[in-house]
């Protein structure tokens, strides 16, 4: 027989190896670094650009950032930082180089979400931010999940649950209590909750005077920041049960929305959300801050059909939450009823001549139309590395396999973030009245 001490026991066991693992995962400090970019990646994958014409406007400019010099004297290698210098300075047929943003509109949020375990949805969210970053976004990206892979694939591994959503949505219940006891109308309306009612285990931690920057920390891509998860934040789908209990007017869904609308706008360009494999409290919180819906779905039909009742699911919970609540509660600049500037499907471990795959790839478009993407995610050793060693394509160096081999696989996810950078503009576009 089996109890939580053994459960206990086996989980001290794993935290012994844990040192060993990451300093095989990422570097013998335990600290996960990135790599620098070669003047090959710089011109023709990042800048679009001729090897040749890219060489002759560093020599045209001394003063532009050089890089390093391989020993043979053959490549230079940059860091992302003089990547962003040079797209700064430097113009292509007399065009910048900036990706596009328009002014004085807030970042894009967009959630990938799908409630089917193993649909590749942190696999797809640590890809997208990092094609973004290359792109020259400056991306937050938020974990949902505490199961928090995408935060050990951002090389953020010792994290308080203090500092998680978790952490956003206790700071927000207290912040909501208490505005809620100081409105005019609560003494006579009677409806006022007594702080006091909220219990010492959540006002006592200090979580209600958490600064907006306390839960936002540095990865080792320069342009991306990240609100980390952690396994102990799993409890947050009981603790959030608790809350609602304490405190009824609580608009929960919407706790996480009011905290980003406290960034300022021009923070960054892009706020990606990665959601656990279920619909909760937390991934309720992610969908509805979403200004873009990308749910990614293996090609089988088991995951057709999951990704079907996670489609209806969702439905049936943004309806409850469209007529549950009074619309005059805060929601910060997502209003009620929730509606999404756009739902994507996006195939992931994709096999082109695997006749199921190619089969199901049909099927999903002729349900879902054009909001199938056009370019699935495709299964290539490059891929499963990445999985393998919490990577995305983008951080592994072409030169530790054939350098087809790394091309495939960037290419496939280069392909899919084109589509993805596609729909994050047009989605701006419908912004402009809410902003």
């Amino acid at each position: 027989m089996y109890t939580h001490e053994d459960l206990n026991a086996l989980r001290n066991q794993s935290l012994k190896l844990q040192g060993w693992i990451r300093q095989q995962t990422f570097s013998p400090e335990m600290e996960k670094t990135l790599r620098r970019f070669s003047s090959w990646e710089v011109s023709e994958l990042i800048f679009q650009m001729n090897q040749s014409t890219f060489r002759g406007k560093l020599a045209a400019d001394p003063t532009l950032p050089s890089g390093e010099v391989e020993p043979d004297g053959r490549q230079r290698w940059f860091s992302l930082e003089e990547v962003n210098e040079l797209r700064r300075r430097i113009k292509a047929n007399r065009k910048s180089l900036m990706p596009p943003r328009p002014a004085g509109k807030r970042a894009i949020r967009a959630a990938v979400a799908n409630f089917k375990g193993g649909a590749g949805k942190s696999t797809v969210a640590l890809h997208l931010a990092h094609a973004a970053a290359l792109d020259g976004y400056r991306v937050l990206v938020v974990d949902f999940d505490p199961q928090a892979t995408l935060s050990h694939s951002m090389g953020l591994t010792d994290v308080a649950e203090d500092y998680t959503v978790w952490g956003i949505m206790a700071r927000d219940l207290i912040r909501e209590t208490e505005r809620m006891n100081n409105r005019p109308a609560a003494a006579e309306s009677g409806t006022a909750l007594p702080h006091r009612q909220l219990p010492s285990s959540i006002t006592g931690m200090g979580l209600g005077d958490l600064r907006v920057a306390d839960f936002i920390k540095k990865t080792s891509w320069p342009t991306i920041d990240a609100i980390p998860s952690c396994a102990n934040a799993a409890f947050v789908e009981f603790a959030s049960a608790q809350y609602r209990h304490l405190n009824p007017e609580w608009s929960f869904f919407a706790a996480v929305s009011r905290y980003l609308d406290q960034i300022p706008d021009d923070a960054y360009d892009l706020i990606l959300f990665d959601c656990p494999p279920a619909i909760g409290y937390q991934s309720m919180n992610a969908v509805f801050a979403a200004d873009l819906l990308y749910v990614p779905s293996g090609p089988g039909y088991w995951e057709y059909d999951s990704t079907t009742s996670f489609i209806g699911q969702l439905a049936e919970a943004l309806e409850d939450l469209a007529y549950g609540f009074d619309e005059t509660l805060p929601t910060g600049k997502i209003g009620l009823p929730k509606a999404f500037c756009e739902v994507r499907f996006l195939l992931t471990r994709y096999e082109p001549g695997n006749a199921l795959h190619m089969a199901m790839f049909d099927a999903f478009k002729q349900v879902f139309g054009d909001h199938v993407t056009q370019h699935p995610v495709e299964m290539t050793r490059a891929v499963e590395q990445s999985g393998r060693f919490l990577s995305s394509v983008y951080e592994m160096d072409y030169r530790d396999m054939t350098r087809e081999t790394w091309r495939r696989a960037r290419g496939t996810f280069d392909n899919a973030y084109q589509e993805f950078r596609d729909t994050l503009i047009a989605a701006w576009d419908k912004l402009e009245d809410e902003v």
